[in-house]
């Protein structure tokens, strides 16, 4: 029954004090990693979706409210 996370805390047992201050930063990039990845997809898709409102209609109609 070795999950991921089983064999992950596994190594961190088997890491000697002094790098595992290493690890806590490899794992604090990949988080900022990870949010700045998902933040970007987000954006992505902000952006495709304000071009459906990009159109001198809407524009017109909109200046007049």
């Amino acid at each position: 029954m070795d999950t991921a996370k089983q064999i992950l805390l596994k190594l961190i047992d088997e890491i000697p004090e002094n790098q595992i201050h290493e690890l806590i930063d490899f794992i604090g990039y990949l988080k900022i990693k990870n949010e700045r990845d998902m933040f970007k997809e987000l954006e992505e898709a902000s952006k495709s979706s304000m071009d459906f409102w990009d159109n001198d209609i809407d524009d017109e109609v909109w200046n007049n409210v």
